[in-house]
């Protein structure tokens, strides 16, 4: 059993949707930190972050699902050994460490499915959170993209690549 307060994180449940879409729904809408269609309607949007991923998460405090995140292979072939994840928090729990819990979970749940790295593709730059948070789990920026976010608010900003070594993948 989970103190209150705790942040427990567990695999996504089908029926999790019905939480996990106003979070998602909040996060997308903006249009100012992921490259997803800030229109997307429930289902396909529920459909590109559980179902498109090869594993799929979320965080909850109290039983309330509070944030979410999955993890998919980067590339297929020679790179699929590097994953990427994307995390969503929802607004009422952002600044309480929920990203973190969930960034950590990833990388430990990463190793488990046999990969040895991590890559964020598109860190927008004005997403300082973000990069600080990442930075300071061990992600280094390895590339920027001129212009490569068209901002609603900034205009074209940059956007980083960031990478995390996770090592060997486990025996067995």
């Amino acid at each position: 059993m989970s103190a209150e307060g705790e942040v427990v994180i567990r695999p996504y449940r089908d029926e999790d949707g019905e939480a996990v879409w106003p979070i998602l729904r909040e996060v997308i809408r903006p249009g100012d930190t992921y490259a997803i269609d800030p229109g997307l309607n429930r289902d396909r949007m529920l459909d590109l972050w559980s179902v498109k991923a090869r594993a799929c998460f979320v965080a909850e405090r109290g039983g309330e699902i509070i944030g979410t995140y999955y993890i998919k292979s980067n590339q297929a072939g020679g790179g699929a050994h590097v994953c990427n994840c994307g995390y969503m928090t929802a607004p009422e729990a952002r600044g309480q460490g929920v990203a973190r819990a969930m960034c950590l979970h990833s990388q430990i749940e990463a190793v488990k499915l046999g990969y040895r790295a991590m890559q964020f593709n598109l860190v927008v730059c004005t997403n300082s959170g973000a990069i600080r948070l990442w930075a300071s789990l061990g992600f280094e920026t390895v590339g920027r993209l001129p212009h490569a976010f068209d901002h609603p608010k900034e205009g074209l900003v940059d956007a980083l690549v960031m990478y995390k070594w996770l090592g060997e993948a486990p025996a067995g």
